[in-house]
């Protein structure tokens, strides 16, 4: 059967054609019109998502003062989490591309709100609140919709190359809000910011209509029942590495989770305001973009177990960093600010960055290594479920940490949290490092790309 033609036999969906001698390259995937409006889908969704973090949670800050209020965001982030296993499944028995648009909408509609509350002065604290949980939920049931689309828009030969691109793009767009969020939040206001958030979330609702391949699931619905669910966190569960990862994600982040926390750092570490958020959050995302380009010279590193260790133990080294250097009123180095194009950055902010680069460089690292190790460890069966244990306990980890560390941070201060923080994760991965062997011992031969193995040698 020729790439590009449907098989009549088992129903399954065209895909667009591939010239044979085609030479793939990063910027292939672009060739194919349905990849495109899907990647402007991707690309707009996530711009929108943390340009709507990054304004409701300094505005929230600026209005009441309170690191707890950014907490209970947190909080309510964290009650979503079984949206994500249940999205999986609807993503399985629901035309796709109708998914995405409708989840989409909601946000869509939910920022056009908090923008006329905000234009007509009745913005409140619970409005921002309810905003956050509906979105949430929303977005996480049209979470897992668009990737199970990336097979459909381009060849099988370009999906590796497709994804690929996703991941970097998305990444890209980590830096593209914050840069939104200073340029409109800091110069404009709250209104503004808003309204262009809602603008960019039109984008991402219209997208998915301009697809033209079938969002149908293929071969009919595919229910996912509680056995399965059970099965796969049993697998997990005595699987021989996947419970240290997980654990040692939770462990290190529930102690350490600052992204959406910068109105706090900024505040309490620099002495500047919303000035210094945008910044910030841009140099974290741009840590994790040279992250992923490290990750690329990793392929011929055989002990994976390791790198996942190493690298979340500078991480934590890099949180001591980040708490001790500080410059508040009254210390020394508050005074030798730098005018730098009218930004009030002073040395201590331009450490800081720094040091927030490495935190997001480290960090992506880890992520990447540990996802890596979820596919070579997992049956394919049972990939999907290993795949959603890991999301499960990464972003469950992301909401309880932001919780804790905004309480601790009202309580002792952000720079205390953030060495706290960085010694609890110390222990976190010599613990890891010592109790669950499997994770240090673990190897990948990347000559053998489909057999991975546990020891000192590959399987005979």
């Amino acid at each position: 059967m020729k790439v590009g033609t449907s098989d009549t036999a088992t129903g399954s969906p065209e895909q667009p054609p591939l010239t044979p001698d085609l030479e793939i390259r990063p910027w292939s995937a672009f060739a194919h019109r349905d990849f495109t409006w899907l990647w402007v889908g991707g690309v707009t969704t996530t711009v929108t998502m943390f340009l709507r973090m990054l304004v409701s949670s300094q505005w929230l800050y600026d209005t009441t003062g309170s690191a707890a209020q950014l907490g209970i965001l947190g909080f309510i982030q964290f009650i979503q989490m079984p949206v994500v296993i249940y999205g999986g499944a609807l993503a399985d028995n629901f035309d796709r591309k109708k998914l995405m648009a409708m989840t989409q909408a909601v946000v869509f509609v939910s920022l056009l709100i908090l923008t006329v509350l905000a234009a007509s002065g009745g913005l409140l604290p619970w409005h921002i609140f309810a905003a956050t949980g509906v979105t949430g939920v929303f977005s996480m049931l049209g979470s897992s919709a668009r990737p199970a689309m990336v097979a459909r828009v381009v060849p099988r030969p370009l999906i590796g190359t497709a994804v690929a691109t996703n991941t970097a793009t998305m990444q890209v767009a980590g830096v593209i809000a914050p840069l939104l969020f200073s340029a409109f939040y800091v110069a404009f206001g709250v209104t503004v910011a808003f309204a262009v958030a809602t603008a960019i979330a039109f984008a991402s609702f219209v997208s998915p209509f301009l697809i033209r391949t079938s969002g149908l699931p293929d071969g009919g619905s595919r229910r996912t029942t509680w056995k399965s669910i059970v099965e796969g966190f049993t697998f997990v569960r005595k699987h021989r590495i996947l419970p240290g990862l997980y654990l040692l994600d939770i462990g290190v982040t529930v102690v350490s989770f600052y992204r959406m926390l910068f109105p706090i750092f900024a505040d309490q570490l620099y002495g500047l305001g919303a000035i210094a958020v945008g910044p910030l959050n841009a140099a974290n995302s741009l840590g994790g973009i040279f992250g992923s380009m490290v990750v690329y010279g990793t392929d011929r590193f055989p002990r994976k177990g390791l790198l996942v260790l190493f690298f979340t133990l500078v991480y934590a080294l890099l949180l001591f960093a980040f708490g001790m250097n500080r410059a508040g009123p009254g210390d020394p180095i508050h005074q030798m600010n730098l005018l730098i194009v009218d930004f009030q950055f002073n040395m201590a902010l331009l450490f800081g960055l720094l040091i927030v680069f490495g935190l997001g460089m480290t960090d992506s690292v880890s992520m990447v290594m540990r996802q890596t190790i979820v596919q070579l460890t997992s049956p394919d069966r049972l990939l999907g479920r290993a795949s959603s244990a890991h999301s499960f306990a990464a972003m469950g980890a992301n909401n309880l940490g932001q919780v804790e560390v905004a309480f601790m941070s009202g309580a002792i201060g952000a720079g205390p949290t953030m060495i706290l923080g960085g010694a609890v994760s110390v222990v976190v991965v010599f613990a890891i490092w010592v109790g669950i062997k499997g994770v240090r011992r673990y190897r990948y031969d990347p000559a053998h790309p489909f057999e991975a193995y546990e020891g000192g040698k590959p399987p005979e």
